[in-house]
């Protein structure tokens, strides 16, 4: 099972999301985290790349949805540890960390 953190600024950005939001990005996080148990890549309707410019990356959970996350050192031998930047709209990617 991959194992995460959710930096402050991503809780707060949470924090802002809609009922609705929090529950589209539920529904695409279940996506994303199966696609990492898989270890086949990511579904190409997540579009999880890196961006452009920055050591992060980004992934689409909503027309107008977005997260950012890195790779952080495993806690678990052999398990993906992903840490959380920020969520919310198009808007994050001015400053993505």
């Amino acid at each position: 099972m991959p194992t995460y953190l959710a930096l402050v600024r991503f809780r707060r950005d949470w924090d802002r999301l809609t009922p609705q939001q929090q529950g589209l990005f539920r529904a695409a996080l279940a996506l994303f985290v199966e696609d990492l148990r898989k270890a086949e890549g990511f579904r190409r309707s997540l579009r999880v790349e890196k961006m452009a410019g920055h050591d992060v990356w980004e992934m689409t959970w909503a027309p107008d949805g977005r997260a950012t996350f890195t790779y952080g050192e495993s806690v678990k031998p052999g398990e993906v540890h992903i840490v959380w930047h920020r969520v919310g709209a198009h808007a994050i990617f001015k400053d993505p960390v």
